[in-house]
């Protein structure tokens, strides 16, 4: 059954035909791979069922718009990262990296207005690094957590007197995160 999306519509029925041809219902046209990723840009929430079987391949679909998106641009996904990832399949603690995943993107995106106020005023590198420090970091607590002896990635240099109280609050937001998959691994 379709979930309803935030404004309270059904999503839009996309189906996936044998020849591999996708079908969007709405408007009655074939589409494509990149057709998906424009709507998913865009806000549009779609579902994708296989035509014959009537099965959800929603996840399937959107995992391969992003090999697509990686093997023909500017690849996003580090290799460090792809490789934790991976290793965390058939890990016992499996089952909690599709929250913590979620909350990271989530926790990414509510700084995004940040970031880009950062970097109209110039700021922009030193503020992408201290982002990227403080996902990095909390993706290294969270594999910490679910395989103890996972690498982690090389600690960073010392930091600025006037960046102690960033890294203060930063500690103190990753110790609340360790908290919660504490609370979420029992």
């Amino acid at each position: 059954m379709a979930e309803k999306n935030k404004s309270g519509e059904e999503p839009i029925i996309i189906k996936k035909y044998a020849n591999r041809r996708l079908y969007n219902t709405q408007s009655s046209s074939y589409i494509t791979l990149d057709d998906l990723a424009r709507m998913v840009r865009t806000g549009v929430d779609f579902q994708v069922l296989d035509a014959k079987t009537g099965a959800d391949i929603t996840h399937a679909i959107l995992t391969q718009i992003i090999m697509e998106e990686e093997a023909s641009g500017e690849q996003m996904l580090p290799i460090s990262f792809l490789r934790q990832l991976i290793a965390m399949y058939g890990n016992s603690m499996q089952a909690m990296m599709p929250p913590y995943l979620e909350a990271a993107m989530a926790n990414f995106q509510t700084n995004q207005s940040a970031l880009q106020e950062a970097f109209q005023s110039n700021m922009g590198a030193d503020a992408l690094s201290k982002m990227a420090e403080s996902n990095m970091a909390m993706f290294n607590a969270a594999a910490s957590a679910f395989m103890p002896g996972a690498a982690t990635a090389p600690a960073p240099t010392a930091a600025p007197a006037e960046d102690t109280d960033d890294i203060d609050t930063l500690r103190k937001q990753m110790a609340e995160m360790q908290r919660k998959l504490d609370k979420l691994g029992k």
